[in-house]
């Protein structure tokens, strides 16, 4: 039963991939970042490079796997516990882990990694996974309506996740890249109100039966209108339309207000996730 820990993309996709697919819902952070990696190349969340790590049990079969896009925190996909023991201990001896800035994985094993990691750590943040179980309408339903947004919208589009990025601790700034390759698919969604954008959720390509709506944002003043409810529930018709079954997202537990929203929306938790980081 070991780690292997790697820089190599490819080698990760062809020994971790097929455990990470077979659990497409706890698993969603690494497929999503994983699949933006293939198509964007290894800076797509910055300029240091990824890291790559899979756990192969006793049968020699690969049970799970983590990666990290620096300054990203490192994402622990679904593993056994031996293996959230083993890679404890790995984070003193593993060079590679030490370009780790956090960690974040399901709640248990996060205080596992947190108890391991020999250094002062603090939780940045809780966050909850979700999935949609039948999708139900805002009610009462919000004014206005939704639209794809199209390269027009880009200024906008870069001004608001800009916004929620700083308003959600998210490190830089909105990717152009990013948005545009949204905007290809019809993965950004607006909701007007007298013909004026007034909030915007996204969603990712799907990746096997999955895809995640985030993110949702509202500018301050118009919030608590509905709007955010609005445009979820656009966004997660259009993520079925685009070819998901399985329709998820992460909220902060530390906002009562959107879980509620979603909760109503049809989505129901599934496991709660930490981020733990230098204290």
């Amino acid at each position: 039963m070991t780690w292997t820990f790697t820089s190599d993309l490819e080698a990760y996709l062809a020994a971790a991939g097929p455990a990470a697919a077979a659990r497409p819902v706890s698993n969603t952070l690494l497929l999503t970042v994983a699949d933006a990696l293939v198509r964007r190349g290894p800076g797509a969340y910055g300029a240091a490079a990824p890291f790559f790590g899979w756990w192969t049990g006793a049968d020699g079969a690969v049970a799970g796997g983590l990666l990290c896009t620096p300054p990203f925190p490192m994402v622990l996909g679904v593993v056994p516990g031996e293996a959230v023991r083993a890679l404890g201990a790995a984070l003193a001896t593993e060079p590679l882990l030490a370009g780790a800035h956090g960690i974040n994985a399901r709640r248990p094993d996060a205080e596992v990694l947190a108890e391991a990691w020999g250094r002062p750590s603090r939780v940045a943040e809780e966050i909850r996974l979700y999935r949609l179980d039948g999708l139900l309408a805002p009610d009462p339903a919000p004014p206005g309506r939704a639209r794809t947004a199209t390269e027009a919208d880009l200024p906008l589009l870069l001004e608001w996740v800009t916004a929620f990025h700083a308003e959600a601790d998210v490190p830089g700034a909105a990717s152009e890249v990013v948005l545009r390759d949204r905007i290809s698919y019809g993965g950004v969604l607006l909701w007007e109100d007298g013909q004026r954008p007034v909030s915007l959720a996204a969603f990712s390509r799907p990746v096997g039966s999955a895809c995640r709506v985030g993110p949702v944002y509202t500018p301050p003043g118009l919030r608590g209108r509905g709007y955010a409810a609005g445009v979820t529930h656009a966004a997660s018709e259009a993520a079925y339309a685009a070819g998901a079954s399985e329709v998820l997202l992460f909220t902060d537990l530390a906002n009562p207000t959107s879980n509620g929203v979603y909760l109503r929306l049809g989505y129901t938790p599934v496991e709660d996730r930490a981020e733990i980081v230098p204290a």
